[in-house]
């Protein structure tokens, strides 16, 4: 099919646009937090479903194991997230969101909907969710998913 004959239009640099905008933005809201993009998405994933162990979460966060451990150094060092040796099996660690890290989470979501709000600020409240919901359908197998990382240690390993 010839690009004369398709029909729409193509949103993959608009999308790349808006997200470089919210990139941008989020960066510099987060930045008085100490946190990064990549801080924010173990946090939720901790906050959302529980202490899961280290390979799970990397599973989620679909980073390899090594680029983990440096990210939880990070916010282990900060006081956000605490690693607790497994009592079944010492090679195995549980990864569990602080108190302060919660705190932290909730201030920076707080920053991002500002953000948000800054960047999305055309769109009415229904657009927003109308962008939102499609959006979300958009990304549906491309999320985080701790159930899936999970699957790789044994059932009881939680996530």
């Amino acid at each position: 099919m010839s690009s004369s004959t398709q029909i729409g239009h193509r949103s993959s640099a608009l999308v790349d646009h808006l997200a470089r905008l919210i990139r941008l933005r989020a960066e510099s809201a987060l930045a008085p937090l100490s946190l990064r993009p990549r801080h924010l998405l173990a946090l939720t994933v901790l906050r959302d479903h529980g202490s899961p162990t280290q390979q799970a979460l990397a599973a989620a966060l679909r980073t390899d194991r090594t680029n983990l451990i440096g990210l939880l150094n990070e916010l282990e060092s900060d006081g956000l997230l605490l690693r607790r040796r497994s009592t079944e099996d010492r090679r195995r660690h549980f990864v569990e969101l602080t108190d302060l890290g919660t705190e932290r989470l909730a201030e920076a979501e707080a920053a991002l909907a500002a953000v948000e709000d800054e960047v999305l600020g055309a769109l009415d409240a229904d657009e927003r969710e109308t962008l939102y919901q499609l959006l979300a359908q958009a990304t549906t197998s491309h999320v985080a998913d701790c159930a899936a990382g999970a699957a790789e240690d044994p059932p009881d390993s939680g996530c």
